[in-house]
């Protein structure tokens, strides 16, 4: 079944038989081809694509199911969908809300011949289950990585600046064959590492710093994430410790990962060991979250998911401990769920590595 097939068995179960995509996501996924600018119009009856002149020429020759028509002065998407909603039938078109904006949804909602009801959780749930060469393309982009990791590692030096880590990490998963990045990399050093979600900045890399470094590429379309902790010179035996607890921690929490399991209770698994150490109040983020075509994908695997996890989808696992003022440490794989486990996308150790100084 093709993606657009899967946006059109939806219309057998719901009222609304029509489509509006206007994200770029949910374009993507249904034309199983990436247009900048654009929107979709999905029926029964029929699918149009309109897009603008900078993009007419590649959405004709790559968009398969789609009738292209190029939007142009005096013929803005109002007019263009209002004929596709005469021409197809439509009676109501299921919008993306968690897209669009407040002004966006009230032009539409003023200028079109069809009724507007909301319906993301609806196309967004077959996303959840990765396609064969949706996880081979993820394994791609891990790989690369995993690559740019390693080159890195030897880059780091005492002195250099947060801010030229980052830029140099940058450069090494270009280098090893990135064409997007997930998120802007975190790279953080010292007291810094206490905070998950740190901005590169000017602090010097000093000997018995922790270093973490959170970075993922995007590789035909699909994304990448993983997040390493590493110390520069020496660590000291309070560094292990908790380096080690949440490593055990994210262990603890992969083997109790497998299909049918709730995400609170494999996020369960692995806060336990951490609290059972003595450091639960240091760990306040959700174990794990799901991603694709986005970073950030349902579900996911925190203490608020009471979901099972569905076999075949690709999750984050990144416990971390952060102690203000002192350091941080997290350790992040990505796994795809399977009926009896999980297959770690990674290849980079995971052990704790001291970069000589």
């Amino acid at each position: 079944m093709t993606n657009l097939e899967k946006y059109l068995s939806l219309f057998a179960d719901h009222d609304y038989d029509g489509l509006l995509l206007t994200s770029p996501i949910s374009r993507k996924y249904c034309a199983e081809f990436n247009i900048d600018e654009g929107v979709a119009v999905v029926s029964a009856k029929g699918c149009r694509y309109f897009t603008d002149s900078r993009y007419i020429e590649s959405a004709q020759n790559n968009l398969k199911g789609f009738e292209v028509i190029m939007v142009g002065k005096g013929v803005g998407y109002y007019a263009l969908i209002n004929e596709a909603i005469q021409d197809f039938g439509i009676t109501c078109l299921g919008f993306e809300e968690s897209f669009l904006t407040v002004a966006e949804y009230e032009g539409y909602k003023a200028h079109l011949s069809a009724r507007l009801t909301p319906c993301q959780k609806d196309i967004n749930a077959f996303r959840v289950v990765k396609e064969k060469y949706e996880l081979t393309r993820m394994k791609e982009a891990q790989a690369i990585t995993d690559n740019a990791f390693t080159d890195v590692c030897a880059r780091i030096r005492e002195g250099m600046s947060e801010k030229e880590l980052a830029a140099e990490l940058i450069y090494c998963l270009y280098k090893n064959g990135a064409e997007g990045l997930s998120f802007a990399p975190i790279v953080v050093s010292g007291p810094n590492t206490s905070m998950p979600h740190g901005v590169p900045g000017n602090r010097k890399l000093q000997k018995g710093d922790f270093i973490t470094m959170d970075f993922g590429v995007v590789y035909k379309d699909y994304c990448s994430d993983m997040t390493r902790t590493v110390a520069l010179g020496y660590a000291t035996d309070e560094m292990k410790k908790v380096y080690d607890v949440v490593l055990q921690a994210q262990l603890a929490g992969i083997a109790a990962t497998k299909a049918g399991v709730t995400g609170q209770a494999i996020d369960g698994a692995a806060r336990k060991l951490i609290s059972e150490a003595g450091y639960g109040e240091y760990f306040g983020h959700g174990y794990g979250h799901c991603l694709g075509l986005e970073i950030h994908e349902a579900p996911m695997c925190n203490p608020s998911n009471d979901k099972p996890m569905p076999a075949g989808s690709v999750s984050s696992a990144e416990p971390g401990i952060y102690i203000p003022g002192k350091f941080g440490v997290r350790i992040e794989d990505c796994l795809i769920i399977q009926e009896d486990g999980v297959e770690i996308l990674a290849r980079s150790p995971k052990e704790l590595i001291i970069i000589p100084a």
